[in-house]
C-alpha cells in the first residue's frame, strides 16, 4: 500500500469532529518523514486470558532481566513467568480472594507483573498504587476504594502496621519480600507462601477461570491529587487490552527487540507499553536505580526505551556536556551535518559517526516511544541524526490511556499522530488557530475510554459530552492528513485582558528551545487590568563558566527570552522573567506540578 493509501486510511477511521468553517488562510503543512513499513509480528489480545496464553507460548524466551538485593543479573523465562502468573492466581483463589480487589504497590518487579496479571486472570480488580505517596494518604486511598488485599515490596515492610490492626477493608496483606518482623503481622500472607499454595493448588488441577464479563470493573486508578482532589478510574479488561493490541499494531517494535523499563509500573502509559511487549514476546530489562541507568544501558544494551520527555531532555544536555567536557563539541555539530549531507543521499553512516555516542546507550538502540507530555520537536531531529528515532504518542489515564501514536512510517516531528484503531478522535472547535486549523477540545471515543470515575457522578457528567465522547481536557488541532497536535491543558488556558487565549506549553516550548534554560514554566500574573505572561525559568548553570553572577544569568537569559520574543505575536510575548535556584517540584510521572506555581 502506498504512503498516500496508508494515510488515507488512516483518516477514514477517524470521526474529526473538524469543523465546517472555510479557512480563510492556507493551513501550515509539516513534512512526513517516511521510512519503511515493517510487518506486525504479535497476537491480538481481548481479555487476560489470550495474554497469558501468549505468554506461555512464548516459552523459553527471555521474558525479564533484573538484579537481585546483591545485584546479581537474573533472568526469567516466558514460560516461568507464565508459572509464577498461574500460582499467584491459584494462591489468591485458594487464600478467598479470587474475584477480590487488590492493590498493588512497590518498584518495578516481575511479581508485580505477575500479581497484576493474576488478580484480572481471577476475575479480579488490580488497584496500582502510587508508591511515592505518604502512607496515610494510600490508606485513606484504598479505604475509598473498599479494598480487601494489598501486594507490595520490601520497601513498604513495616509501614501498613496500623492497616493491620484498623483498616476497615484491608484484610490481606502480601510482602514479597518480608523480614521476620512483618511476618508476624495480622493477615499477612508472605508472596512466596501465596505461591507455595498456588502451587498446590495448580496440582491438584487449577485452571484459571473463563473472563465472564469483558466490560466489568477490572482496575482501579487513581489520577494525581490529594485524596480531596485525586478521582478514580474504573477500566475493564475491554479497555486495558484494546489498548495493549493498538500499541502492538502501531508501535515499531518485534520480537527481536530488548527494552530497558525505566518509567514507574504503577502509570497506565508505562504498564500498557509493559502488556503489549509481553504481547511481542520482547526481552524486558528492569533498571533497578535512576542513578545506574547508562550503567544499565551497558549492560542490558536496550533497542528500545519508552520514556518521557524529561528523560530525552536529560540525554540531550548530557550528550552536549559530555562533549563540551572533553572538547568534541564542534565535532559533534560538523558530525551531524555531515551525517544530515549522507542521509539526503541516501548514505547512513550514523552507526561510525556517532558510535562513541551510540555506545553510551549501550550500542543497539534506535528507537525511543515518548508521552506523557509535549516534546520539543528540536529534540526528535537531534536524535534521528544520531541514529535514534523518536516516536511520539499521546494518552490520558482516562482512555486506557493510549490516544494517538505517530506512525514509524510516516512522522510528523510535533504531532502525536492519528489515533490508534481502537478508538475515534475529533476537535471540539471552529476557531482557526495560527496554522489556519480549526483549535479546541481533543475528544475521544473508542474501546479504550473509561468506564466511568468511581462513586463521582458528577465528574462523570462533565467529563463526558451529551453525544457520549469523552472530554480529554488538552487542547489541540489536526491537520489534512488526521494527524493531531497538542498545544495546552484547558484548566491551564491563561485568559489575556483582551479575550485571547494562551496555552503556556506553547510558550514553554519556544523558551526550551534556549540552551540556558533548563526547566521552565510560564504563568498569568495580573497586574491592574493587565495579565501579564511571566516566565519562570531553572538555568542550566552548568553552561556557564564557574564563578559567573546571577545577575549575569539572569541578563544572559533575559536577553535571550527577549529575541525568542520577536518570533511571536505580541500577546503571546513574555514580559517578566524570573530566575529559580532550584528545580521545580514535579509529579511522580516527571511533570511540574503547575497548582504550586504563582
Amino acid at each position: 500500500m502506498k504512503i498516500s493509501e496508508q494515510l488515507s486510511s488512516i483518516k477514514s477511521r477517524l470521526n474529526t469532529g473538524k469543523s465546517t468553517k472555510e479557512s480563510p488562510v492556507t493551513p501550515v503543512e509539516v513534512k512526513i518523514h517516511r521510512s519503511p513499513k515493517t510487518p506486525r509480528r504479535y497476537e491480538r489480545v481481548s481479555h487476560v486470558l489470550d495474554l497469558c496464553r501468549i505468554i506461555d507460548k512464548h516459552g523459553d524466551k527471555i521474558a525479564f532481566s533484573y538484579f537481585d538485593k546483591q545485584r546479581n543479573l537474573i533472568q526469567m523465562t516466558y514460560a516461568e513467568f507464565g508459572v509464577m502468573i498461574r500460582n499467584t492466581a491459584a494462591g489468591l483463589t485458594a487464600s478467598g480472594y479470587a474475584g477480590k480487589r487488590i492493590a498493588l504497590i512497590g518498584e518495578t518487579s516481575v511479581a508485580w507483573l505477575a500479581s497484576y496479571l493474576a488478580i484480572l486472570a481471577t476475575g479480579g480488580v488490580a488497584i496500582p498504587m502510587d508508591k511515592e505517596l505518604e502512607i496515610e494518604v494510600i490508606g485513606d486511598f484504598l479505604k475509598s476504594v473498599d479494598a480487601n488485599g494489598i501486594i507490595y515490596s520490601a520497601s513498604f515492610n513495616g509501614k501498613f502496621a496500623s492497616a493491620m490492626e484498623s483498616h476497615p477493608s484491608l484484610t490481606l496483606f502480601v510482602p514479597v519480600d518480608p523480614d521476620e518482623t512483618e511476618r508476624k503481622g495480622r493477615g499477612v500472607l508472605p508472596y512466596e507462601d501465596l505461591l507455595q499454595q498456588g502451587k498446590m493448588e495448580v496440582r491438584r488441577g487449577y485452571t484459571y477461570p473463563p473472563v465472564k464479563d469483558r466490560e466489568g470493573l477490572s482496575e482501579m486508578l487513581f489520577t494525581s491529587g490529594t485524596t480531596g482532589t485525586s478521582k478514580c478510574v474504573m477500566l475493564s479488561q475491554k479497555n486495558i487490552f484494546s489498548v495493549v493490541t493498538a500499541a502492538a499494531e502501531t508501535v515499531d517494535f518485534s520480537p527481536e527487540d530488548v527494552v530497558v523499563s525505566l518509567l514507574p509500573v504503577h502509570h497506565t502509559y508505562e504498564l500498557a507499553c509493559l502488556l503489549a511487549e509481553m504481547d511481542y514476546g520482547i526481552h524486558i530489562c528492569i533498571n533497578d536505580s535512576l542513578t545506574r541507568v547508562l550503567k544499565n544501558f551497558k549492560i542490558f544494551r536496550p533497542t528500545g526505551l519508552v520514556l518521557v520527555p524529561l528523560y530525552v531532555y536529560t540525554f540531550y544536555k548530557r550528550i552536549w556536556s559530555e562533549a563540551k567536557k572533553t572538547g568534541k563539541d564542534r565535532k559533534l555539530k560538523l558530525g551531524i551535518g555531515l551525517s544530515r549531507g549522507m542521509m539526503a543521499v541516501g548514505l547512513d553512516k550514523r552507526d561510525a559517526i556517532f558510535g562513541e555516542i551510540l555506545e553510551s546507550f549501550g550500542g543497539r538502540l534506535n528507537k525511543i516511544i515518548c508521552g506523557g507530555a509535549a516534546l520539543n520537536p528540536r529534540m526528535i531531529e537531534f536524535f534521528e541524526n544520531l541514529g535514534i528515532s523518536i516516536y511520539e504518542g499521546f494518552g490520558i489515564t482516562e482512555c486506557s490511556p493510549l490516544v494517538f501514536v505517530t506512525p514509524y512510517y510516516a512522522r510528523k516531528y510535533g504531532s502525536v499522530g492519528p489515533a490508534v484503531p481502537c478508538c475515534q478522535a475529533r476537535i471540539d472547535g471552529e476557531d482557526l488557530n495560527d496554522r489556519g486549523y480549526p483549535e479546541g477540545e481533543i475528544q475521544v471515543k473508542g474501546d479504550n475510554v473509561m468506564l466511568g470515575y468511581y462513586n463521582n457522578p458528577e465528574a462523570n457528567e462533565k467529563a463526558f459530552t451529551e453525544d457520549g465522547w469523552f472530554r480529554t481536557g488538552d487542547v489541540g488541532y489536526m491537520d489534512n492528513d488526521g494527524y493531531f497536535y497538542v498545544t495546552g491543558r484547558m484548566k491551564s488556558v491563561i485568559v489575556l485582558e483582551n479575550g485571547k487565549n494562551v496555552f503556556p506549553e506553547e510558550i514553554e516550548e519556544y523558551l526550551g528551545n534556549i540552551e540556558t534554560v533548563n526547566e521552565c514554566a510560564v504563568v498569568g500574573r495580573q497586574s491592574g487590568e493587565v495579565v501579564n505572561l511571566v516566565a519562570l525559568i531553572y538555568p542550566d548553570y552548568e553552561k556557564y563558566p564557574e564563578g559567573t553572577s546571577d545577575e549575569a544569568i539572569e541578563r544572559d537569559i533575559t536577553d535571550s527570552v527577549m529575541a525568542m520574543n520577536k518570533t511571536l505575536p505580541t500577546y503571546k510575548q513574555v514580559k517578566l522573567v524570573e530566575l529559580r535556584d532550584i528545580p521545580f517540584e514535579k509529579t511522580t510521572s516527571r511533570k511540574i506540578k503547575r497548582h504550586l506555581l504563582k
